[in-house]
C-alpha cells in the first residue's frame, strides 16, 4: 500500500525560512531510515504559496488564483510518499517525522494513495487495465500495490 504523509504548514514555511541545522539533519537522518527500510518513494519539501497556484472551477470553467494563500495553516510544506504494508505502519512512520522546536499546531496528515491494484480485476476493461501498466512502464514506475 502507499501512502502519502503531508507536512502542514505555517508562518515559517509560509515567509520561506530554512529550518535550523539540527532540523535539517533530523529529517536527513529520517529519511535516510526510510529509505535503509525500503518504504521511501519520494520525499520532498515546497515553496511557499507565494510561488504557487491553485485552479478553481466553476460553470465548467478553470481560473487560475496565484498565491500566496490567506490559510496558512491549510497549506502543505513538503510531503513524503511511502510503500508500506499497512496504514498503521505508515502512521508508525508519520509519527517518527522530526518535529521542530515550537510547532505547536503544525502537522501531518496520512493519506492512502488510491491506484490501479485497487480495483478489482473485473470491473477495469483488460485494454485499460494494459494502458496502465504501459504508462508505469515507460515512466519507470513500480507495478500498482508491490
Amino acid at each position: 500500500m502507499k501512502f502519502m504523509i503531508v507536512g502542514k504548514g505555517g508562518a515559517e514555511t509560509e515567509a520561506g525560512t530554512l529550518p535550523s541545522q539540527e532540523v535539517v539533519d533530523s529529517m536527513h537522518a529520517y529519511n535516510e531510515a526510510l529509505a535503509k527500510a525500503g518504504v521511501l518513494l519520494a520525499a520532498e519539501g515546497l515553496y511557499p504559496s507565494s510561488q504557487g497556484a491553485q485552479i478553481a472551477y466553476s460553470g465548467g470553467k478553470a481560473t487560475v488564483i496565484d498565491g500566496p494563500f490567506a490559510e496558512a495553516k491549510e497549506l502543505i510544506a513538503g510531503f513524503w510518499l511511502i510503500q508500506v504494508k499497512s496504514r498503521e505502519e505508515a502512521i508508525e512512520w508519520a509519527m517518527r517525522v522530526p518535529v521542530p522546536p515550537g510547532s505547536d499546531g503544525i502537522g501531518l496528515d496520512v493519506w492512502r494513495v488510491f491506484d490501479a491494484s485497487d480495483v478489482p480485476d473485473d470491473s477495469l476493461p483488460a485494454d485499460e487495465r494494459e494502458r496502465e501498466q504501459a504508462l508505469r512502464e515507460r515512466l519507470g514506475v513500480d507495478t500498482p500495490g508491490t
